[in-house]
């Protein structure tokens, strides 16, 4: 009996025939197996709990218990070893029978040839592989699968927490974006409330900003920044008396150094104020700076050049053509004018690249009552104290029109601010 080696399958043979038992055995140990024999198949079921066997070859009549019967036991032991009968008696139907059910692979009939049986041994041993590879194929699959149901269930709920962190950002965002909006929207109508000379120019500002917005020379950080400075650009005025606004509007030659001087510090103001509006401090830094001039002598701090935003810069062209109180036309020429001086000349170009003439928003000028004249045009409604509405927006007086409201004034005060288009 040879002693098995752990990197050969290993064969084991059972007869009672020592001459069997050492004619199989060197047949089997020159074809590179492993071999052990046993004369009785009690000392064969011991080995069977010892070793395993990648087959067994058992001859058919033994004392005690046949081979079938020892090729059963070997298959309730090790149900991947393949089985080999060996009989000198041929009974065919109950060796097909053994065969089909799967009590034993193959059978050797007596006397042998060697070639057969080395390729019987062979094939026997292929199918022991097979099932062992099988068997380790299907254990690695299931522990797999195993592992990839807790895997997909541990990325489901990654995913379900993702949609749930998803969703919930979503909802902070519309928030937030709620907020920013009704924020911004409260700010325009305190200006326009305030003084509403301030919220038309504001809407005319937004109109150009927008147009140059929407270019490729902006970033979608400064496209928002851009517009939203433009609606709240001078809500620093707002800290100031309005009567004083209004006098630094109509009767600017008649204010005072100081006066001029509260004027002139308004951006700061309003920089204060849009942190309440916007978190970016760019929206602030833009309306500090946006009555900078490119020449460092504008104010509050006198930068120049590229000191100064690219927003306030783009701001400030915006801002000069609609407060400048001059037809379309010659608001145009004043920018052209002054560009390099007050104004970035690059600003100055994309102005007039994204605004035709006939598409820029009217200026808009606030008049005194005694001032109105038959065809101007209204750029806002005229509205009693009680919430009467005497003249609508967008109206063209007539002498008669004039007329009436001056009239109407002198017997019941019209407080309104008028404002014509120019």
């Amino acid at each position: 009996m040879s002693t098995p080696s752990p990197m050969l399958p290993t064969i084991l043979i059972v007869d009672d025939d020592a001459d069997v038992l050492a004619a199989l055995s060197e047949t089997l140990a020159s074809d590179a197996y492993s071999v052990i024999c046993c004369t009785n198949p009690q000392e064969a079921l011991l080995k069977l709990q010892t070793h395993r066997f990648a087959a067994v070859i058992s001859d058919q009549n033994m004392p005690d218990i046949s081979g079938l019967q020892l090729l059963e036991k070997v298959r309730d032991a090790q149900p991947d070893c393949s089985r080999l009968l060996i009989t000198g008696m041929l009974v065919v139907d109950t060796l097909i029978s053994a065969i089909n059910s799967g009590e034993i692979y193959r059978f050797i009939a007596k006397p042998w040839k060697r070639e057969e049986v080395v390729a019987t041994v062979r094939n026997a041993v292929q199918r022991n592989q097979l099932l062992a590879e099988n068997r380790r194929l299907h254990t690695d699959t299931q522990a797999l699968n195993s592992r990839l149901e807790g895997t997909n269930a541990q990325l489901n709920e990654n995913l379900r927490s993702l949609t749930e962190q998803k969703e919930h950002l979503a909802r902070a965002h519309d928030a937030l974006r709620q907020n920013f909006e009704h924020s911004l929207g409260l700010c325009f109508r305190l200006i326009s409330t305030f003084y509403p000379l301030l919220g038309k120019q504001a809407q005319a500002v937004v109109e150009i900003c927008r147009g140059m917005a929407a270019t490729e020379y902006f970033t979608d950080a400064e496209r928002h920044v851009l517009m939203t400075s433009a609606w709240i650009y001078d809500i620093g005025l707002v800290a100031l008396d309005r009567a004083l606004l209004h006098k630094l509007f109509t009767q600017p030659e008649n204010c005072s150094p100081e006066e001029h001087a509260l004027l002139r510090h308004h951006p700061i103001i309003g920089q204060t104020l849009a942190a309440f509006v916007d978190q970016l401090q760019a929206v602030g830094a833009t309306i500090r700076a946006h009555h900078e001039r490119f020449d460092g002598t504008g104010y509050p701090d006198g930068h120049a050049g590229e000191n100064i935003p690219w927003t306030a810069r783009c701001l400030a062209v915006a801002v000069a053509f609609v407060q400048s109180g001059l037809p379309k036309a010659q608001a145009c020429e004043v920018l052209r004018a002054e560009s390099g001086s007050a104004f970035d000349p690059e600003a100055v170009r994309l102005f007039f690249r994204t605004a035709r003439l006939s598409d820029l928003p009217r200026n808009v000028k606030e008049v005194m009552m005694a001032e109105l004249k038959s065809g101007m045009e209204l750029a806002r409604g005229i509205v009693t104290p009680s919430g009467l509405l005497l003249v609508p927006e967008g109206q063209v007086l007539t002498e008669i029109a004039v007329l009436k409201l001056q009239n109407h004034s002198m017997l019941s005060l019209v407080t309104e601010r008028l404002l014509i288009y120019r």
